[in-house]
């Protein structure tokens, strides 16, 4: 461990025990304990310095850069947690069953030893893990309750940390007096399995591989408590090994909890349930059983009739009905299948499907989480880079014998940033720290094992011109490859702090280290594994065996090709989401531009939906009142797992605009097509001027009220957008028109005038200014991609003062009250553009809004090429 590293740790601790001991931190602590840190080592305190066991030679910018980490790890702030309750669910007998009695009443062996093992988080991470577990207990059942069937969801972001959210929640099930604990981990590879068998080894049994691991290292092993594992970090659950090792076990002869990580798949589930029918039945039902089910929307759902249920669906339930004492907890960043699940479905046999319908609880996230909206979001988008030249190498449209005739330029650019990244990083005092770069390009394992043998060559390649020239005083004069390595450098990190002779010296110290490793179903290479006490810098080539749970470690470079239009497969393969303290900056990921799109897109949709979430929690509204929103919501339609029905028919799906706004982010360059788009907007001026609706002037903008249908449709008709689908669609035109034809409401319009822009002429009676747009105006091929064309200073136009100073900027509440729609046009002046028409509708109501609906229609050929998208070959 280098200096750095040591002394950050050392200044980590001392500000934990501060606020341990003083309850919380002030502004100034941490710049106080490390300038304290800097004096004891100016003086030589000789005993201080020998404890570290390293030589400390750190510069200015080494105490900046740990400074800004301190600060983002203990002044990270936490979005509230939300929760929905089911009705009944609310009028339990005893709601806070642990929080209000057994919490104080039980022994909280397993919890202490977990919380004990969290002294790497800064307090305030603890708490929220000690908060967000405390209420999903009370959510889950007592245990010494007669007879019990809870269903429940857990909703977090991508590589946020439920892991260790559920860890905690197994430890206090256990304390209570849980005594069957299933874990079924996120997909059917042994990967994933084995990696949630080691945290789960780390954080709850205390041993892993036979050796003390985790809290076990350092904490008392109680025998009587010990969890029996009848998994290892090796060995998935099989009935045979368990007779074997453990005799003839039963859940009344043991004290202890008896644990289990399995994969999901149909088999392992099979095993575990014949083992179960085995045993004395008195001695399962007697007694309580936990199943948390990570990546729950993941092959948990049933997409078949429900008599004859999708073989996994069938053998988790069946699972859970060999117990009258049940609690199924699906864990998921990306909820949408499970609460597409009909609510009322269940026969007699299995008892009711996966339906979260006693609660929902969605984790909040700290601002260090380096979350989607940071990455794509962003105008700067400094973590993107846009690539097209893999179009010609690796087609979007090859097949799985597809000949891989060698690798993108760009590609190569990304591996040596990753192995910059590696060196930059040594130079950071973390070079005893895990780094991975990802490759996602293809959906077909054949031909991923291709792309891995280029990569091989390469990183061979990379090793013999840095070991026989890197220490050479003119090295990039004599390779071209350490050149490359020097403009890749002066491109992408620019600002990094080292020279490039300082950083090449440290290329010459890491290169050996290097590994490339191929993560899929049917690998042939050593698995990848990061340990505690050996560095892996790897290159790991991989498809959805990547995508779901699975954690890369120190991973700083993605490059991704793979596209879906599924929502929650997209977001899954987002591997790079995470914590990336003291290397954020040095994070790149190469995709094509429409991906970039796609990104931006549905993560503006699924913030509709949280905040949606919060609102109902708020109303006291339902799991299902959820499931209804998101199945409503305009945008989620071509890419959520409900469109796993393979039905012979055509589907239709209701839509709910309410509450919503839309707009024409996306708008031809086309001059004719603009040319027609302005003309539009003066049509429908000038025939609501000619027929004297009620007109008002505001500040500079128009106001007209209680305009008829029939003008609105038309003017939508004459205004001329690009087609586009799915993801991208921010203005669904057809659905619009359908409203417009189908809600008999009259409308509110408004021209919208800017105040620094150009005349424009509506008619010779109305005049307004453009809005000037310097920012958030971009060119995509022959389109503008606009980021927001209207505010919600604009869709509050249409209230009274009062309810304007009341209501603020809230755009939800604003909608809220309004009764009508409100069609708002707009002039934009861009450096693209001086004259460019555009305009948005905010449709009135929220989340508690009825009778809205309009039907969306998708057809099988759809349906079928969506599901293809999904699964590797």
């Amino acid at each position: 461990m280098s200096g750095y590293q040591k002394v950050k740790d050392y200044i980590f601790y001392q500000l934990r025990t501060i606020g341990e001991n003083d309850g919380q931190l002030n502004d100034d602590s941490i710049a106080q304990e490390i300038n304290n840190v800097k004096k004891v080592i100016k003086s030589g305190a000789h005993q201080y310095i020998s404890s570290l066991g390293v030589d400390i030679d750190l510069e200015d910018k080494d105490w900046k850069r740990m400074e800004k980490v301190l600060d983002s790890q203990f002044n990270a702030k936490w979005d509230a947690s939300t929760l929905l309750q089911g009705r009944e669910h609310q009028e339990r007998e005893d709601p806070t069953w642990w929080t209000g009695r057994v919490q104080q009443e039980c022994t909280p062996y397993y919890w202490n030893n977990y919380k004990n093992s969290l002294n790497e988080l800064p307090l305030d991470a603890v708490k929220a893990i000690v908060d967000d577990t405390d209420r999903i207990m009370n959510n889950i059942e007592n245990p010494n309750v007669s007879m019990f069937d809870i269903r429940g969801m857990v909703v977090g972001h991508v590589q946020s940390g439920k892991t260790g959210n559920y860890a905690g929640l197994i430890c206090k099930a256990a304390d209570a007096g849980y005594k069957f604990i299933v874990v079924i981990s996120g997909t059917n590879i042994n990967n994933l399995r084995d990696q949630t068998q080691k945290r789960l080894d780390n954080s709850f049994v205390g041993i892993h591989k036979g050796e003390r691991s985790g809290y076990g290292k350092h904490e008392h092993l109680q025998g009587d408590k010990q969890p029996i594992s009848l998994t290892s970090a090796d060995k998935d659950f099989k009935r045979h090994d368990v007779v074997k090792n453990a005799g003839v076990l039963n859940l009344d002869n043991t004290t202890a909890p008896i644990f289990l990580v399995i994969k999901k798949n149909v088999t392992s589930l099979k095993n575990v349930i014949d083992w179960l029918n085995s045993l004395n039945k008195n001695s399962i039902t007697q007694h309580a059983m936990l199943m948390v089910d990570d990546e729950a929307d993941y092959a948990s759902i049933n997409y078949k009739d429900d008599n004859n249920p999708t073989k996994i669906n069938e053998r988790l339930r069946e699972l859970l009905s060999l117990f009258k004492r049940s609690s199924y907890i699906g864990y998921t960043a990306t909820p949408y299948a499970n609460v597409f699940i009909n609510h009322k479905a269940g026969n007699g046999k299995l008892g009711d499907d996966l339906f979260p319908r006693d609660f929902i609880y969605a984790l909040g996230v700290p601002t260090n989480y380096f979350g989607a909206r940071e990455v794509f979001l962003d105008d700067k988008r400094k973590y993107l880079i846009s690539i097209d030249d893999y179009q010609y190498i690796i087609p979007p449209d090859h097949k799985k014998d597809f000949e891989l005739p060698s690798m993108p330029k760009s590609l190569y650019e990304a591996m040596r940033v990753f192995v910059l990244n590696i060196a930059i990083r040594n130079l950071r005092g973390e070079g005893n720290k895990h780094n991975s770069m990802l490759i996602h390009a293809t959906r077909f394992t054949a031909v991923h094992q291709k792309l891995a043998s280029h990569v091989s060559q390469y990183v061979e390649k990379i090793k013999n011109e840095i070991n026989a020239y890197g220490k050479l005083l003119d090295a990039n004069r004599q390779s071209t490859l350490i050149q490359d390595f020097k403009n890749t450098l002066s491109n992408v990190h620019k600002d990094i702090g080292y020279s490039w002779q300082e950083v090449l010296s440290s290329l010459c110290d890491i290169i050996g280290t290097i590994v490339y490793k191929e993560v899929h179903q049917h690998k042939t290479s050593a698995p990848l594994e990061y340990r505690d006490n050996i560095t892996t810098n790897a290159i790991v080539i991989g498809g959805a065996s990547l995508s779901r749970g699975y954690t890369l470690e120190g991973l700083s470079v993605s490059y991704f090709l793979r596209n879906t239009k599924f929502y929650d497969t997209l977001m899954q393969m987002g591997r790079w989401f995470g914590y990336r303290e003291g290397y954020q900056d040095l994070c790149r990921i190469y995709m094509p531009e429409i991906m970039i799109d796609n990104f931006g897109h549905i993560i503006e949709i699924t913030e509709d939906l949280i905040d949606d979430f919060r609102r109902m929690e708020s109303e006291n509204m339902t799991p299902k009142d959820f499931g209804l929103t998101i199945k409503q919501h305009h945008g989620v339609l071509q890419i959520t797992a409900n469109n796993k029905q393979r039905s012979a028919q055509n589907t239709y799906i209701d839509i709910n605009l309410d509450g919503r706004l839309k707009d024409t982010g996306w708008l031809s360059r086309d001059k004719i097509i603009n040319k027609n788009n302005l003309s539009a907007i003066r049509n429908l001026v000038s025939k609501l001027v000619t027929k004297k609706i009620n007109q008002e002037l505001k500040k500079g903008k128009y106001v007209w009220i209680n305009v008829d249908k029939d003008d609105i449709f038309n003017f939508i008709n004459d205004f001329k957008i690009p087609k586009t689908i799915g993801v991208k669609e921010r203005m669904p035109i057809d659905l619009i028109k359908e409203y417009v034809k189908s809600i008999k409401t009259k409308w509110d319009v408004v021209l919208y005038g800017g105040s620094q822009g150009e005349d424009f002429l509506a008619t010779k009676e109305i005049v307004i200014q453009k809005e000037k747009r310097n920012t958030g105006v971009n060119v995509k091929g022959n389109q503008y991609e606009i980021r927001q064309i209207s505010s919600g200073i604009a869709e509050a136009i249409v209230l009274s003062d009062e309810e304007k100073s009341r209501l603020g900027s809230d755009r939800k509440d604003i909608r809220a009250i309004r009764k009508k729609p409100l069609l708002i046009l707009h002039v934009l002046e861009t450096e693209f553009d001086k004259e460019l028409a555009a305009f948005s509708i905010s449709f009135p109501g929220g989340i508690k809004s009825k009778g809205r609906t309009i039907k969306a229609k998708m057809n099988t050929v759809e349906q079928e090429r969506l599901l293809e998208e999904q699964s590797d070959d």
